[in-house]
């Protein structure tokens, strides 16, 4: 069964996923990169260091962000959101944002990009004593799918 997910549904998602696709575009060329990410209902918020997305979403903020789940083959879950990159800079709107990435419910197992800051898991007392750029996405439109598979098909019988 194939389906679009509601507005309820698409934000519930959101917030339990953690990994996220950013498409950036900019002079023609078109960039995709994985990045970690925490959902507050209103912004996607990220941490990142400066390289070639940032540069890119500076020039062109207009981006798109696609989050996925994959049960099986034909059981997933997709969400694409259309947005603007703003990065965050205000002191106080800065520690919030990365309140929200620390609070986020972790993987058993995670990568060095998803540490913020050199004593992650504990915080520093200043949350903006944190190097790297955060930035926000201001979410413009949102959809999803999914495919539920519901009849389970068996290699032997076909």
């Amino acid at each position: 069964m194939l389906g679009a997910l509601n507005e309820e549904e698409i934000d519930g998602f959101l917030k339990k996923q953690i990994i996220g696709r950013i498409g950036c575009q900019q002079g023609g060329e078109v960039y995709v990169v994985p990045i970690s990410y925490a959902y507050d209902g209103k912004y996607i918020y990220c941490h990142t260091q400066e390289g070639r997305k940032t540069n890119m979403m500076k020039k062109n903020p207009r981006i798109c962000f696609e989050v996925d789940s994959l049960e099986a083959t034909a059981t997933w879950k997709s969400v694409i959101i259309w947005g603007e990159y703003i990065e965050v800079t205000d002191k106080i709107e800065r520690a919030e944002a990365l309140k929200n990435l620390l609070n986020r419910v972790y993987p058993f197992v995670i990568s060095k990009k998803m540490k913020l800051g050199e004593h992650w898991p504990f915080a520093p007392d200043d949350l903006n004593n944190i190097k790297g750029i955060v930035f926000k996405i201001s979410i413009q439109e949102k959809s999803g799918r999914y495919e539920l598979n519901d009849e389970p098909w068996n290699f032997v019988k076909g």
